[in-house]
């Protein structure tokens, strides 16, 4: 019963993804690096041609402004979803590439950048918008942002597919990361689209309701969660030492 719920979820989703990326007159592009398997994405209106990126990675910034370009967009800003330590951000170096576009990140990430978000505020690009919900844990300033119209939304490392960004490092909290992530983002629309900002699998999307039933650490109460986030015993990331302190002059470093 449950993978047939969850079948006529997924086709519903489709539905309605597609209905609303061939109607509505929103662009969308899912972009990957496959160093740190990051995803970038691009959302622009078609009408207007006003685009935002979203976490876009340093080694990927020719490759975003030439397909930028390509589509006839003018992307004025460049978001991150919070101070990676996994990849350089690319915002800088797009600055530079794509002239009066400006860098976006929390307020509370403790990063630099051009303009400084928090919960409730919007990243506006022609008819659309982006809600930044703030959804710390990973790090202080993770920010999830969701579409207007809440049929997509973009969480950064605060909830991957099945998973969830580790709690180790940053400022990182298990019993943080699991409020955030219950009360921001699965209480979306069971149907909205949620876009990671990593996937070692494979995977490109999932959807609210498929996190709810089968996220094997989310689906636990929060003690169990807490216990299995303490007791992970990752290796540190590898760019982590050269990562965070570019990261954190977010969108102002020089290429």
């Amino acid at each position: 019963m449950l993978f047939v719920t969850l079948r006529r979820a997924a086709v519903e989703q489709i539905r309605r993804h597609s209905a609303m990326a061939g109607c509505s007159g929103l662009i969308f592009r899912q972009l990957f690096e496959p160093v740190s398997c990051t995803y970038t994405y691009l959302l622009a209106d078609r009408a207007t041609k006003e685009a935002v990126l979203i976490d876009p990675v340093l080694e990927k910034a020719e490759r975003d402004a030439k397909l930028i370009k390509d589509l006839g967009l003018n992307m004025i800003y460049a978001a991150n979803t919070h101070c990676h330590a996994d990849h350089i951000t690319g915002t800088g170096v797009l600055k530079k590439l794509i002239p009066g576009s400006k860098s976006v990140i929390s307020k509370d990430s403790g990063a630099r950048a051009d303009i400084y978000i928090q919960e409730g505020d919007h990243i506006k690009f022609g008819q659309f918008w982006l809600e930044a919900r703030s959804t710390p844990g990973h790090t202080d300033g993770c920010l999830t942002y969701v579409l207007n119209n809440k049929s997509m939304a973009f969480t950064g490392d605060a909830l991957l597919i099945r998973g969830c960004g580790r709690t180790d490092f940053q400022q990182g909290c298990p019993k943080t990361l699991y409020h955030s992530v219950h009360t921001k983002i699965l209480s979306l629309p069971e149907d909205c689209s949620l876009y990671p900002g990593h996937d070692y699998t494979g995977q490109t999307v999932t959807t609210v309701h498929e996190e709810k039933h089968l996220n094997p650490r989310l689906t636990k109460s929060e003690e169990e969660f807490v216990k299995i986030m303490n007791n992970l015993n990752l290796p540190k990331p590898k760019q982590i030492d050269i990562a965070v302190p570019a990261n954190l002059k977010c969108g102002i470093q020089d290429p």
